[in-house]
């Protein structure tokens, strides 16, 4: 992927789609975007150095991602996901609704909240849902809003738990321990225990794939999970394929550029992590641009 460093906000593009998380849990979208749509050019942006974003306020969290998305649009991304629950549900609707036009006319900023939405309106049999979350994300009450907005009247319940050990458990890659499934049996007993009749979990943190293995293990049959990664990536395709505009504006050569504000070193070994494959990151500060 030829590297578009363009400060001009309103120069015609053809780039790649820029993926941003705070953290590493977006490798997971971005793994399944690439699964989904291996021609366009993509662009990895971990802002690592500042990570977690969960704790910070509103104000902060949207001035950071708003920050983030800026950068990527000097890139010259046409299109920007937000892979990142926090930042979904703390900064996306103010930069759509107030920043873009002003910012960047004719780019899209993206989340995972609403696609996760959309899915449990198709798939759920009875209406009561479950969100496994961090407690930036459950906090901010923004599934249970999206859900009643966007879910068509399907949703009547909607029960959320915080899950504040889940993240730490997969970044230091215990995976597999006893430890992980005390505190996964521990965090779904508890979900289940506010409404027993849920037939709809969202896994809502992009980290949380990677326990798959255990949450499968102590999740009540016959509940479906909603995994972020193919559902965004899924919806994703279905909105080029709807916006031939946005579409025509990314690079179609295959690559993927990783980008962190932190060590490229650290970056690389958790993305191995998560993408169970070697890459290589720059490290970058977002006032300035990645070197070519």
């Amino acid at each position: 992927m030829s590297q578009v460093t363009d400060h001009s906000d309103h120069a015609p593009l053809r780039g790649p789609i820029g993926v941003f998380d705070s953290g590493y849990g977006g490798l997971t979208v971005l793994r399944e975007i690439r699964k989904a749509l291996p021609e366009p050019d993509l662009l990895y942006l971990g802002d690592n150095a500042r990570t977690p974003y969960g704790t910070r306020s509103f104000r902060v969290v949207y001035e950071y991602t708003l920050e983030a998305v800026r950068y990527l649009f000097a890139q010259g991304c046409p299109l920007v996901i937000l892979a990142c629950n926090t930042a979904s549900a703390k900064a996306l609707r103010n930069i759509q609704q107030q920043d873009l036009e002003r910012i960047a006319p004719g780019r899209r900023v993206l989340g995972v909240i609403r696609p996760s939405v959309e899915e449990v309106a198709e798939v759920t049999r009875n209406g009561h849902v479950g969100v496994l979350g961090t407690p930036g994300t459950v906090s901010s009450l923004s599934y249970p809003i999206e859900l009643e907005k966007w879910a068509g009247g399907k949703v009547v319940s909607t029960v959320q738990e915080a899950c504040p050990i889940w993240v730490p458990l997969v970044e230091n890659n215990e995976l597999d321990s006893p430890g992980t499934d005390w505190f996964v049996e521990k965090n779904i007993r508890q979900l289940m225990g506010k409404d027993p009749l849920i037939d709809t979990v969202i896994l809502g943190c992009t980290h949380y794939p990677l326990l798959l293995k255990s949450i499968r293990k102590f999740m009540p049959p016959g509940i479906t999970l909603i995994d972020q990664g193919p559902v965004v990536a899924s919806r994703l395709t279905d909105y080029l394929d709807r916006h031939p505009d946005i579409n025509r504006q990314i690079s179609q050569g295959g690559s993927t550029l990783f980008l962190t504000t932190e060590a490229a070193s650290l970056f690389e070994s958790m993305a191995a992590l998560f993408l169970g494959e070697t890459v290589t990151a720059q490290t970058v500060s977002l006032d300035t641009p990645p070197s070519s």
